[in-house]
């Protein structure tokens, strides 16, 4: 979970150099910077406008930009209001500011797109006045993210100490690569304009980045998460085009390469992501980008493809793919992610890398067109991409096992290269992550790559979402995962409630992995709870096991496993599940001699979960004995 920190007095603390810095050493200082680093107009891998290649985009790939900023064009532009930002402080709602902030961003992309592509001078007046209302905008800070408003009891920025969060950072990469493709066009058609996001860009963005030290996200505490590389990736570009050639543009790169560097140090050996697959493409996806612009900035002087731990992380979205749009979903992701995401990037790095099941799962994910609401220097980056461009269609790998100890999460089907059957997947960890949900231990079964017990995800971000109040949301509970609750207990939230005692199996013919959750949940010792995961190959079973050694007996515990999709109950001891999408039914078996059983119906309002699973949710719940030693079992199937 991410939290936001207030102050602006603690000086940056120093830290161990990450695999970047410890390769790179002086090339990554100021001093070593000031001398390898491009000039501005020269130091994004991007051609300007009226380059030959922007004659030489295939056909189609503009489609979905076009037919939506002509819709656009004469029509208002989205107005963020002062009673919208002011609402996340009376209401906790933040999707209504925020919803108007990124289409108001999302129509200067696509008027810069056409721009670039057209060179007509309409499009140009269009790209104009979206740079101009970005200017004008009292904040680029999320309100949400506003470390400000409550301390002096306010519900609007305060302007004179601009907060630089993920929404600032990502408006000063939008200008910057503006005036990278335009700049030309926009001293000839709008002189001053320039200048103007220069001084807009320095006041609420670069200045704040060097002579704050104590913004959260860098974690310098040793938290290290998403914000960091998407942050720093954004000032990145925003430094390198619109600072001037200097001291502190190069102190502002350096900068930015360090909190680079401590994103890649903090995550594990094996590149996975506690955030999960959703979440890759704002954290090691960002980390990817910058270091792509970093290499051409410096001529390829800080080159970081002999990094191990990017190798890693590019295998990461591969490793989580369930079949189809499907993914193993952890934390606040979602398990249908949307599909329009910058394939170009894990494609052009595993290419580099020679990951060839990575390449196989980006060119198999591509779509024919430019996302209509993608960010403006991914859809350049994409569009300058001959190789992505011209790569031809594929299947995804789908892994057999997958096994990431830094995370302990375990994905197994029957054979790779086809998502028929069954698919097991498996999380320990502990509930201190990031966008943690208390699920240690818990499990997802897909039928034919389509998951049927499942992990809900996430509702739509509130105020509630990241304040104390977090794990009173249900899909945040152990109670809606897939674990027990024990002795009425569910689990714990912090670093010390965590899986011990992790075992893994991984043979042709069968995939399991042994874990004791006791120390998830406030029990007194000695407590045992252990949970047995295992994929029979050979028969397409899934066996989900659990035995527990407690403190004498007392209240009885409770299995829950969530379904998704129709559910039926045929006869007592098994539940059929059959997918919203017509495919294959699971068949869930139990021994109902020894077990209550009841089925709870969640209804899905909000968008956010009824978009991925439908209008319901269903949670299966088995009561077991009190007994203080026992073990019971269910098994999935597939039914025929």
């Amino acid at each position: 979970m991410t939290n936001t920190a207030t102050g602006s007095s603690a000086r940056r603390t120093e830290t161990a150099p990450g695999p970047l810095l410890a390769a790179w050493k002086a090339a990554a200082s100021p001093d070593g910077l000031a001398r390898t680093l491009l000039p501005p107009d020269a130091a994004l891998p991007v051609p300007a406008a009226g380059a030959a290649v922007w004659d030489r985009i295939p056909a189609g790939t503009l489609v979905s930009v076009r037919e939506r900023a002509e819709a656009e064009v004469g029509t208002p532009w989205p107005q963020p209001l002062a009673s919208q930002y002011a609402r996340f402080f009376r209401d906790g709602n933040r999707t209504v500011y925020e919803s108007n902030v990124f289409e108001r961003q999302d129509r200067l992309t696509r008027a810069v797109l056409m721009a670039v592509a057209s060179r007509e001078s309409g499009w140009l007046d269009e790209a104009a006045d979206g740079i101009v209302q970005l200017c004008e905008q009292s904040s680029w800070c999320w309100p949400a993210h506003e470390e400000s408003c409550r301390p002096r009891g306010t519900v609007l920025p305060d302007m004179a100490a601009p907060c630089l969060d993920l929404g600032a950072a990502d408006v000063a990469a939008q200008l910057a690569w503006a005036d990278h493709v335009l700049g030309a066009e926009l001293d000839a058609r709008f002189p001053g304009i320039r200048e103007r996001v220069r001084a807009e860009v320095r006041g609420r963005v670069l200045d704040p980045f060097v002579l704050r030290q104590d913004w959260h996200w860098l974690g310098l505490d040793g938290d290290v998460h998403n914000w960091c590389p998407w942050i720093c990736g954004n000032v990145l570009v925003a430094a390198l085009r619109l600072a001037e050639p200097g001291e502190d543009r190069a102190r502002q790169v350096a900068l930015s390469v360090a909190g680079i560097d401590r994103y890649l140090a903090a995550l594990p050996d094996d590149g996975s992501v506690d955030e999960g697959y959703e979440y890759w493409w704002n954290g090691a996806c960002r980390a990817l980008e910058a270091l792509d612009v970093l290499e051409h900035a410096t001529s390829g002087a800080l080159d970081a493809t002999g990094i191990p731990v990017v190798r890693e992380t590019v295998r990461f979205p591969h490793r989580m793919h369930l079949g189809g749009p499907w993914y193993l979903n952890l934390a606040d992701a979602r398990a249908r992610p949307p599909a329009d995401q910058p394939w170009h990037v894990p494609y052009r790095w595993a290419r580099r890398l020679g990951e060839h099941d990575g390449v196989r799962h980006a060119v198999s994910r591509r779509g024919a067109a430019v996302p209509a609401a993608a960010e403006l220097g991914r859809a350049l980056r994409e569009l300058t991409d001959a190789e992505w461009l011209g790569a031809g269609g594929g299947e995804p790998p789908l892994v057999p096992t997958v096994w990431l100890p830094g995370t302990q999460v375990g994905v197994a089907r029957p054979a790779g290269g086809t998502a028929r059957g069954l698919t097991l997947a498996i999380k320990g960890g502990h509930n201190d992550e990031h966008h943690n949900h208390n699920d240690v231990g818990s499990v997802v079964v897909a039928v034919d790559g389509v998951p049927v017990l499942v992990d809900a995800g996430r509702p739509t971000y509130t105020a509630q979402t990241f304040g104390p109040d977090r794990y009173a949301i249900w899909t945040m509970r152990s109670g809606w995962h897939n674990v027990p609750v024990i002795r009425g207990a569910e689990q714990g939230q912090g670093g010390r409630f965590r899986a011990r005692d992790v075992e893994v199996v991984d043979k042709p013919d069968l995939f399991e992995v042994r874990l004791d959750l006791a120390a998830a949940y406030p029990l007194p010792e000695p407590a045992r709870w252990w949970r047995t995961a295992r994929l029979d190959r050979r028969e397409s079973r899934v066996t989900i096991e659990d035995v527990w050694s407690l403190a004498g007996d007392g209240d009885p515990s409770v299995l829950h496993f969530l379904l998704a999709g129709q559910v039926e109950r045929p006869s007592a001891g098994q539940v059929v599940v059959r997918p919203a999408d017509g495919g294959r039914a699971a068949l869930v078996t139990w021994d109902p001699e020894r077990v209550t059983a009841a089925l709870t119906v969640r209804t899905l309002e909000d968008p956010m979960l009824s978009d991925v699973w439908g209008d319901h949710l269903t949670r299966l719940e088995l009561q077991l004995p009190g007994t203080a030693r026992g073990a019971f079992d269910i098994q999935v199937g597939v039914q025929e």
